[in-house]
């Protein structure tokens, strides 16, 4: 159970009444869905791109993916981008959230070559959806760094900050002119634990001690370099905005004694203060109870200094602020406690320091993936805490979702489920004044489910990876998001009287 905490997604169940009420989402309200390019791009080595670290770990040591699967082909949107377009047309969505391939934009990571058919790729991908008045919003980071840069250290090597600076440049000089909504980073948490704090996702660093903490205040000071170039050189012509998106699954106590409230504390301030705090916080830096605990564990295991750098005050003013909006990505919930046993985590590391258990209710259903459970209002108890906690900035939910077996088929009842409870849980929150903007499905189609390959699905809609065309088939769920965004509110009877697939006049 300890391995759960740190694979990033949860859920919800309508807050309040067990009678739904006809509620309508606002008129401006976004409704998109989300996708990242190493998920659905494939052409992993076509047009000039470069070698980034998933394709460098997936092709040296492939049997890390259960499957043994990789992102070469993927749902091959390089070649069917014009198709993804067409579904997002059929949803009736207005917003669709992807990522652009550092490595397919700059080969070495670097800007002394920028690759001109990556450029082109994603201007022919932004100029489709705007042809049909869809959104684009673009996360420049979503977990594929050039291997070329992490072969200079990636986000432990303070040069990161300049790296990325550069590249966002190159970005926003591209397609700002048409992209108004721009996110730096998509799950630092995921980029710094699981990358560089353990073996869970690329590179595989495993450097417990350090890793995470390291790369925890590169990415931040990242994030915030790339923040102010759009807010300085870019914004006053291009009218946009930029943010970064968090995972932030719910740790609530097990119960209310003062132990266990503590251990969620704790919990919360790891899992994703650590990369919240600095931006939105009104002190700045690091979340001071969670920085206390690493100093006293590092003085205990004989460290001169904690193994959490410091921001200095200039830093602390430079980070603090440094976004238009909060962007969460947001999938179940933990119930903590304080650790029980011994012996369970790496010494030195962040979940020793932390030295907490996440639990789950028996009665909360059961996905596809072993970390995903739907949790009763789970996403209404983690917008309401962030909304007290930083003075309710814009909210965006960037993804939400649900994961099914390869073979569960079109009618996908446990996602409706899941899709009707999180929307329900948005318009409580909308009631409850939380200021948020937009909701991205976690995702638009089925796609490579970083180190669970194949084995996990997330999409509205099915892809057909036996297929050489990678055929794409509406599922249940489609149908079900598609009426609510066209009707505005929930509607539970709503059944689709077949799943064929339509595009709605004005779409």
């Amino acid at each position: 159970m300890i391995k759960v905490y740190f694979l990033s997604l949860l859920l919800v169940a309508h807050h309040g009444s067990s009678e739904p009420q006809k509620r309508m989402f606002p008129s401006d309200f976004l409704f998109g869905a989300a996708t990242a390019a190493y998920q659905i791009e494939g052409a992993w080595n076509e047009d000039g791109k470069g070698e980034n670290i998933w394709d460098h770990m997936v092709h040296t040591n492939p049997s890390v993916i259960p499957d043994k699967s990789n992102g070469d082909i993927a749902a091959d949107s390089y070649h069917n981008y014009k198709r993804d377009v067409e579904m997002m047309r059929e949803l009736g969505l207005n917003a669709y959230r992807f990522s652009l391939s550092w490595a397919r934009v700059l080969p070495t990571g670097i800007t002394n070559q920028v690759n001109p058919a990556g450029i082109n790729f994603y201007n022919n991908y932004i100029n489709e959806m705007l042809k049909y008045n869809i959104t684009p919003i673009v996360t420049l980071y979503h977990w594929d760094l050039p291997q070329k840069l992490q072969e200079l250290g990636g986000f432990v090597n303070p040069l990161i900050t300049q790296w990325f600076e550069d590249y966002a440049r190159v970005v926003f000089e591209n397609f700002g002119d048409r992209v108004k909504k721009f996110m730096t980073f998509n799950e630092p948490r995921e980029i710094c634990y699981e990358g560089y704090g353990s073996t869970t996702k690329a590179p595989m660093a495993n450097s417990t001690a350090m890793g995470t903490y390291k790369c925890a205040k590169n990415l931040v000071v990242a994030h915030a370099k790339a923040f102010h170039l759009y807010d300085k050189e870019f914004r006053p012509t291009q009218k946009g905005e930029c943010g970064i998106t968090i995972s932030v699954n719910w740790m609530g106590p097990a119960s209310d004694s003062p132990e266990n409230e503590t251990a969620a504390e704790i919990a919360r301030q790891g899992e994703w203060g650590l990369y919240a705090h600095p931006i939105f916080s009104s002190e700045g830096g690091f979340p001071k109870e969670l920085a206390q605990k690493i100093a006293e564990k590092s003085a205990q295991q004989g460290y001169r200094q904690s193994r959490l750098p410091e921001f200095t005050e200039e830093e602390k003013d430079f980070v603090r602020g440094a976004s238009d909006f909060f962007g969460v990505n947001h999938y179940t919930a933990f119930l903590m406690t304080p650790m029980k046993y011994k012996g369970i985590f790496p010494v030195p590391s962040i979940l020793d320091d932390m030295n907490v258990m996440w639990n789950w209710p028996a009665e909360w259903s059961q996905s596809a993936s072993f970390w995903l459970k739907m949790a009763p209002n789970s996403l209404y108890n983690a917008l309401t805490h962030l909304k007290a906690k930083y003075n309710n900035p814009v909210f965006y939910i960037t993804e939400n979702g649900w994961s099914t077996t390869p073979d569960s088929g079109l009618v996908d009842d446990a996602r409706v489920t899941y899709y009707r409870a999180a929307l329900e849980n948005v318009l409580d929150l909308l009631e409850a004044g939380v200021n948020l903007k937009g909701y991205m499905a976690w995702s638009l189609m089925d796609n490579f489910e970083w180190m669970r390959g194949y084995t996990e699905r997330f999409g509205l809609y099915e892809v057909d990876f036996s297929d050489p065309a990678r055929t794409r088939t509406p599922k249940k769920s489609a149908f079900v998001y598609k009426h609510i965004i066209k009707n505005r509110y929930v509607d539970y009877k709503y059944e689709p009287e077949s799943l064929t697939m339509t595009i709605d006049e004005g779409h």
